[in-house]
């Protein structure tokens, strides 16, 4: 197994190279402080470290001690990386399901959101939350993605639109991060909608000289949001926002060309965002210059699933041109998923991606936009790495996005520990 430099993406054909991409069957895992300190013939392994497991085999205890080793029969199951799900919006409250039956009545999501719905109706219901329901329905969420077998996430904020709420949001995503067993990575998304109560104009001046100040002093978020459609904040204020943001040390994500080609992508990429999301509508040259610059483009298939839109993203474009891609879930409350293996089925499903490059737009990829910098980024399974792992219930790695509604996951370990 190749891997190269894992802090660069795989493109185009390398993605899906089962030979560069995938151990052999028969292989072991030495995991030593969390971290995959070897990887070897399983056999070779348990004669070293715990030789009479093999005399004293349980076939119905898929994890036993021996010799003070603790030992972990996948029992023939594929062993994969933990999923990186590098967009979500997981703190806010309450629900719009009745969004649903608008849209099936030609309701578009610009309509649904000036009729008083959309994300301003979730921001009136989030304000309303303590730090400590945050913090609770949070948890819940998490324990949710992690039994579909994520190991590492990106939060955004995005539901407060006001300085204390946003504040909040990344207090409880905070509270959060340091309570978990998973890495979080936490993201300012003031810019997600302008609230009721202020005009573009003083939503602006609120961002720029009131949010961004304090969240920077703040510490929680490492990166900076902004949805940049037609209809929420332009090319110029995107700029602007991002602008100021890096002054602060804030690295750009962003909402991008999710429902038309506004020029989003070219943005991001002249921005040196780290990741430009949504990204359906792009053009061809700003996927080019967004792969040049080291801007991945994470499509988020869950988004016009839930919409009715059988518009899915062109992701096979990118394998096509050896443009860099991710795949994401884009929990929110319009698209109420947390499993990675049911965006990865759409992947297969409705895009046409073969498994194994989209197992890489779930680990590999989008781990290299989250800034591990000098350290190694997760998303693999090499010597070094942590052991963020997830086995399958069968042999066949390919399964791991073939059962929408179901969960492939046997057992997800995390930093070595299950």
């Amino acid at each position: 197994m190749s891997l190269g430099d894992t802090k660069v993406p795989l493109t185009g054909s390398e993605m899906g190279d089962k030979e560069a991409n995938v151990h052999e069957s028969g292989l072991g895992l030495l995991i030593e402080s969390g971290k995959i300190s070897r990887i070897s013939g399983w056999e070779e392994i348990i004669d070293e470290y715990a030789p009479s497991w093999r005399h004293d085999r349980d076939y119905d205890n898929q994890r036993a001690e021996y010799d003070e080793v603790n030992i972990i029969d996948a029992k023939g199951g594929a062993i994969i990386p933990g999923f990186v799900d590098s967009h979500t919006h997981l703190l806010w409250q309450s629900d719009r399901f009745n969004e649903i039956s608008l849209r099936q009545k030609g309701m578009t999501y610009s309509q649904i959101s000036k009729s008083g719905g959309g994300i301003g109706k979730t921001v009136r219901e989030t304000r309303g939350s303590t730090i400590d329901h945050l913090v609770e329905i949070g948890r819940e969420r998490l324990d949710m993605a992690i039994e579909y077998g994520t190991t590492t996430m990106e939060v955004k904020s995005g539901y407060g639109l006001s300085v204390e709420s946003e504040l909040k949001l990344l207090q409880a995503s905070g509270v959060i991060a340091d309570k978990s067993r998973i890495d979080i990575h936490s993201t300012w998304l003031g810019a997600h909608d302008v609230p009721h109560d202020k005009n573009k104009t003083q939503y602006m001046e609120e961002l720029l000289t009131e949010q961004l100040p304090l969240v920077a002093e703040q510490g929680i978020a490492k990166w900076v949001d902004v949805f940049c459609e037609p209809g929420w904040f332009t090319l110029e204020e995107t700029e602007d926002i991002v602008s100021s943001a890096k002054e602060y040390g804030l690295s750009p994500r962003l909402h991008v060309d999710e429902f038309e080609d506004s020029g989003g992508l070219s943005l991001a990429a002249e921005l040196g965002a780290s990741s430009a999301d949504h990204v359906g509508h792009s053009n061809s040259e700003a996927r080019s210059l967004a792969s040049k610059s080291g801007t991945m483009q994470t499509f988020l298939p869950g988004t016009p699933y839930v919409l009715g839109s059988k518009d899915y993203p062109p992701i096979t474009d990118c394998v096509q041109n050896d443009w860099a891609f991710s795949l994401a879930t884009d929990f929110n409350p319009n698209c109420w998923t947390l499993s990675i293996p049911f965006i990865g089925s759409l992947a297969a499903h409705r895009c046409g991606i073969d498994p194994i490059s989209a197992l890489a737009a779930v680990t590999r990829n989008p781990s290299t936009t989250l800034g591990y910098g000098d350290n190694p980024p997760v998303g693999t399974i090499s010597e070094g790495m942590d052991a963020n792992l997830n086995i399958l219930y069968t042999e066949n790695v390919d399964a791991w996005c073939q059962v929408p509604g179901m969960n492939p996951i046997s057992k997800t370990m995390v930093k070595g520990l299950l």
